[in-house]
């Protein structure tokens, strides 16, 4: 059942619950995913920073491309999704591959019933932290993932950049002068979705928006990676498609 707009869960706006329920997206997701660069380029940088087996979650994870790729390597996975139609994608597939994953259905912007200082390492990947509305669940989420890992814990967020020059002149311009003047939109694009529904709004960030947020949660920022659409680091990083960003929880504090 569609719940009415007042009924939606903090952070979902109509176009992304439209978004999370469409058969026909999911039904291709995973064959887009295989051929992406930039998937390729999250778990990548992932391998890189999760470099031994341990415990890992998943925010936002979709039909589970990561923690299957993970749970194969004997790390203990656990994904989480606001999709019934994404995670029972992913309960299939991992079931055909023969690993044990957990599967939970929850909003990433409350997360209460996870215990805190349970997790080596999370991540948030590609558009998923922009999907969610309002900069004041932004910053819930980077928390859960803080409270969520323990000590020494890794936290890998993709980040799209604002001034992606892919995104056309006159919106680079006018996203720039937004946020010059410190509108509450600066970094919301609005687009019709391949799927139907209603218009889907993603935020995307500034480098240093992205660094604050993770340093405001209590993170150290270990790495930027700016990531062009091939996947690779992009050079001036200020063309970069987006941002893979390192943030570590301190061997200490509460």
């Amino acid at each position: 059942m569609t719940p009415p707009d007042w009924q939606l869960p903090p952070g979902v706006d109509r176009g992304l619950w439209d978004y999370l329920h469409a058969t026909d997206m999911v039904a291709g997701y995973d064959a887009q995913m295989a051929v992406s660069p930039l998937a390729a380029a999250d778990v990548a940088f992932c391998e890189r920073w999760f470099p031994t087996p341990g415990r890992l979650l998943d925010l936002g994870c979709g039909t589970g491309r990561l923690c299957l790729h993970f749970a194969a390597k004997g790390y203990d996975c656990v994904g989480v999704d606001l999709s019934d139609e994404m995670l029972g994608k992913a309960r299939a597939t991992a079931a055909a591959a023969g690993v044990q994953i957990e599967w939970l259905k929850t909003n990433l912007v409350e997360l209460d019933e996870l215990p805190a200082r349970s997790f080596d390492y999370a991540a948030c990947l590609f558009s998923t932290l922009g999907m969610v509305r309002g900069p004041d669940n932004h910053a819930k989420v980077v928390a859960n993932a803080f409270r969520l890992l323990k000590p020494g814990g890794r936290f890998i967020l993709h980040a799209h950049n604002r001034y992606f020059a892919g995104l056309g002149f006159g919106r680079v311009v006018g996203q720039w002068w937004r946020t010059l003047a410190g509108r509450a939109d600066a970094g919301d694009i609005t687009m019709s979705q391949a799927y139907g529904g209603a218009p889907l709004t993603l935020h995307h960030f500034t480098c240093r928006q992205a660094v604050d947020l993770l340093t405001a949660a209590g993170f150290g920022v270990r790495e930027v990676f700016p990531v062009g659409t091939d996947g690779k680091r992009a050079r001036p990083a200020a063309l970069a498609y987006g941002f893979l960003l390192l943030g570590e929880r301190g061997p200490s504090g509460p």
